[in-house]
């Protein structure tokens, strides 16, 4: 009985809690399904995507590269903190055994801090366009490394939480995309609000034919920072996108002909895989 008293009056055991945070990751599936695939499995390899490409090292992203953004060379020597010869000697000196940031440090051209604060600015901004949405699948080349080496890895998590955040902030500056990659034109308002130094800068530069990245690499600035100063130069009424001229209509035709059955070349197309396999052909008969 009093056996029977103390398994009546004993609670039962707790329930499993599932974790809600990792349950919205799975659902979400992050910025990239298979940057975080990829995280997962601790795979060492490059992504490379539409608009860039990402380098990882046991699932950590150890460096990223886009042509839309100044590579780190740039970053580097435009500043002062690094002269272009002694990169071209790093290069050279380290660059097939995948060394060349320890080189910089090891050969005191460089000191460790100023190369990752460098080297995690280039990294976050050439991701940030790697990363954009895109319609072309990417695909990993596992085993892939950058001669550049590790510098200081940054997890996927992060790398796609900075992504977002910086997504959003440029939609609170200013909604509309198209400033970021169209060429930019002054709109000629009147009125025109004062704007900083880093801004004007940027509109010194805008002339209808540069984009923001153009812009970007003239500063030798991240063209992230350059597409929060075109935002608000955009917000402002400063500047405007230019429009992208559309293509005029193709002549109406004049024949009377019915139209060729299609994949029917037209009387004058010769196929310069025929005309080559005629030449061989004539020249192997008169040999």
């Amino acid at each position: 009985m009093t056996a029977l008293h103390a398994n009546l009056t004993t609670p039962p055991p707790r329930l499993p809690v599932r974790d809600k945070a990792a349950a919205r990751q799975r659902a979400w599936g992050g910025v990239s399904p298979m940057l975080g695939r990829l995280a997962t499995e601790r795979a060492t390899g490059a992504l490379v995507r539409e608009r860039g490409s990402l380098y990882l090292a046991d699932g950590q992203v150890v460096h990223a590269e886009s042509p839309a953004v100044p590579g780190l060379d740039v970053l580097l020597t435009a500043r002062g903190t690094l002269d272009a010869d002694g990169w071209r000697d790093a290069v050279g000196a380290a660059g097939e055994r995948n060394r060349v940031g320890r080189f910089l440090v090891e050969s005191g051209r460089i000191g460790a801090g100023a190369l990752e604060v460098c080297h995690l600015g280039a990294l976050y901004d050439a991701a940030y366009f790697a990363l954009a949405p895109s319609g072309t699948p990417g695909h990993f080349r596992y085993g892939d490394t950058h001669w550049l080496g590790p510098v200081r890895p940054v997890p996927v998590a992060a790398l796609e939480h900075e992504t977002l955040r910086r997504r959003a902030l440029l939609h609170r500056i200013w909604p509309d995309p198209a400033p970021d990659s169209a060429p930019l034109l002054r709109s000629g308002s009147p009125g025109a609000p004062t704007i900083s130094a880093r801004q004007s800068a940027v509109l010194d530069l805008v002339d209808g034919v540069r984009t923001a990245a153009d812009i970007a690499l003239a500063l030798a600035r991240p063209t992230f920072h350059t597409l929060v100063d075109v935002r608000r130069l955009a917000a402002a009424g400063v500047i405007v996108p230019a429009a992208v001229p559309a293509l005029p209509p193709p002549p109406p035709s004049t024949s009377s002909a019915p139209p060729a059955p299609p994949g029917t070349l037209p009387p004058s197309f010769t196929d310069p895989n025929i005309t080559l396999l005629k030449r061989l052909r004539d020249a192997l008969e008169a040999l």
